[in-house]
Formats: C-alpha cells, structure tokens, sequence
C-alpha cells in the first residue's frame, strides 16, 4: 500500500483505458485491441485504486487511453464511483470523458451523462473522409459531426474536440475548411495538434520507408499561424502551444480551459491508474507497467504495478518550471521558480534576458516570464516566435 500526503489543493486523477477497436496509425499511447480483458482490467484497475492511499483533495478526472467510449456507460461509472469513495474529490469536479465518434451513440452518450461525466473531449482529427483514412481513424467526416450534435442533445455543455494539422496533403485550404467546420459546431475547448512520427509507430515505418512526404517546417509553422488567428477571429483563446478555450461573455477567460490538463504544466500533483499511466508528486514521478498482462499480473499478486519511479533532482525540476511553462501563455512562474532554485531568476538567465534578438522573444514581469506572442491583430500570436 503506498500512502501519499502533501498539502497543495487542487490535484488531479488521469485514468487510463488500454482499449481500442482499431490503432491509429500515429498513435503511441498504450493501447490493445483484444476487448475481451475488459472486466479483468477494471477489477485490477480497482484494486489499485484502493491500493493507494491519499490525502491530496482532487478537482479533476480525466479519463483517457486508447479509446474510453469503447467500455459501456455502466462500466465507466463503476469507475467514476469508485473514484468517489476512494478520495476526497470537490463537488464541482470536471470529470472527463475521451470518446471516439465511431463507438458513442446518442443512448450511449446520455448514459455517460447520467453516471458522472460532465466534459467530453471527442476525437474528431479531421473533417474530411479522405484525411481520416489516411490517418486510419474509425470514424467518417459525418460521424464526428454526428458526435458533437448527440453530445449538446445529451446535455454536455463542456466539449472538447481533438484535431490535427500537419497531415501529408492538407495544406492551407484544407487546414482551414476543418477549422470552419469545428468552430461552425461552437465546442468549448479544441486541442489543435502537429502531426509527429512517434518511434515506432506505423507512420514512423512508413516515414522511413519514405512511403509519403512529410510537411516541410516552414508549411506546418504556417498552418500554427492559421490557427491561432483563425480561431482568434471566432472567440478562442490561445493558452498553450496547441490549446484554445472559448471565451463566453463575461465569463473569466479560463472558465473553459482543460482544468486536468492544466496540472501537468503548472507542477501540480497528479495520480495515474491503469496500464502505462504516469503519477506525479513533486518531486517524485513513477509509470506503470505499459502492458496490460504485467499491470494486472503486478496486482494479482498484491504489488502496484510500478514499472519505473524517478527522483527528479532540483536541476531537472527547474528545466520542467521552465519548458513547460513557456508552453503556457501565461508562462513561466518566476515565485515557483525561485522557491525550487533558491535563486533569483533574473541572475540565473542574465545572458538571455540581456540579449537584445532574444528579449524581443520574451515578456519579462515580477511574477511571470513569458513567450512573446501578442501580434498587431490581437491574436496572441506571432507565429515565428514559437515556429521559428
């Protein structure tokens, strides 16, 4: 049994369903396509669960994988219960749901609704029939439209849509006609993402292969830039490199934001549970085990499945204040900074902070050490200094 004890408010839960009915071709999170272990896993993931004791207080759960939408309504709310008997989860938690449009339906997305989960993040990627095969997604163009309609007759008022630019052949035009077309369907949040070759995923082989051409730098840096001011012009708020949250009203400007999602890069506690997923509490880091056999084997026997743990050093700590932090609009936490390295943070980046061609990067306060990316449209963005 581990006992973890710490203070600060406000951590985080992420678990993690190794299921999917088919693997995307880019994709290198734990998954597996054999189904059939379902109830096997939850009674493991259940049992870790209970396994670790903790007296943090938790405002988020994010339920992510593989493909979440592929276990039932039922059984996602065993887990969501569980969670709430376990910990001391606040009232108003944000309880998250990835699901994919080619495994929901309009029952299945109620049901959801009714056992707990209050946003869902939908992997749309595309719009277009043509990319989503090339990208080997499940679903069609008019299923991920489909997706969002259901989920606003189910009563979700906190959607988020995943999407990917970067893709051999999209370019300009098409890049743009996807952005109409999700801002035309009005999410809360869209997560906009550069299309990469993992290690050893099937796109990887292929690259090598030199079975297709990759976006040249300067093609892809274009398509960020299209992004920020495109969905500026719409409402959406750039607040990290590839997140937009819609501003609504008078609401506060982070009211539609990933609160989950927000904790990995702000140093903020965090507890994984299932296959391959990660848990954090400064200044220790540990992964599971990433296959599913070991995982539930490791709990079978009474052992956590801990594949790997990590002591970060105080180097190490302040190169992740500082990479992740300027992944963030707000930027780095000169306060957090300062705590970790018992330094102030001017002296330790003098050379930097005096360079003239580098200052004009940067944004420098009392509180805050930040990307320069306000342009003249009010964007938020010139491009080149996050592309270039």
């Amino acid at each position: 049994m581990v006992c973890l004890i710490n203070s600060t408010p406000a951590a985080g839960i992420y678990i993690h369903i190794p299921f999917c009915i088919k693997k995307c071709m880019y994709c290198d999170f734990y998954s597996i396509t054999d189904i059939s272990l379902q109830d096997a896993f939850i009674n493991a993931l259940c049992r870790e669960i209970a396994a670790t004791k903790s007296h943090l207080h938790f405002d988020s759960l994010y339920i992510g994988g593989g493909t979440p939408s592929v276990l039932s309504p039922s059984r996602i709310g065993r887990i969501i219960d569980w969670i709430f008997a376990q910990f001391s989860i606040d009232a108003s938690a944000e309880i998250t749901l990835e699901v994919n449009p080619g495994t929901i339906t309009p029952e299945s997305l109620k049901a959801y609704r009714e056992r707990g989960v209050n946003r869902l993040n939908i992997g749309i990627q595309s719009f277009q029939d043509d990319l989503l095969k090339w990208l080997g997604r499940l679903h069609s163009a008019d299923a991920a439209k489909d997706a969002v309609l259901w989920a606003r007759a189910a009563g979700f008022d906190r959607i988020g849509m995943d999407m990917i630019y970067g893709i051999p052949g999209q370019y300009r035009q098409a890049w743009l006609a996807d952005l109409l077309q999700a801002v035309d369907l009005a999410p809360e949040h869209l997560s906009c993402y550069m299309l990469t070759c993992e290690p050893g995923t099937p796109l990887d082989h292929m690259q090598q292969h030199r079975e297709f051409e990759a976006m040249a730098d300067g093609d892809v840096c274009d398509l960020f830039e299209i992004t920020v001011t495109e969905l500026f012009k719409h409402g959406y708020s750039l607040y990290e490199i590839s997140n937009f949250a819609r501003k609504d009203g008078s609401s506060p400007n982070d009211v539609n934001r990933s609160r989950h999602n927000q904790k990995y890069w702000t140093d903020t506690p965090y507890l994984g549970f299932g296959p391959a997923a990660h848990s954090y509490l400064s200044p220790v880091r540990y992964r599971n085990h990433r296959d599913i056999a070991a995982y539930i084997a490791d709990i079978n026997s009474g052992k956590l499945p801990i594949a790997e743990k990590e002591v970060l050093s105080t180097e190490q700590q302040l190169m992740e204040i500082v990479f992740l932090g300027l992944r963030t609009v707000e930027g780095i936490s000169i306060q957090r900074f300062e705590e970790k390295s018992g330094r102030p943070f001017t002296s330790m980046f003098q050379d930097i902070l005096t360079d003239k061609e580098l200052t004009e990067r940067f944004t420098l306060t009392l509180e805050r050490c930040s990307l320069s990316l306000q342009g003249d449209d009010g964007s938020g963005c010139h491009g080149r200094s996050v592309c270039g």
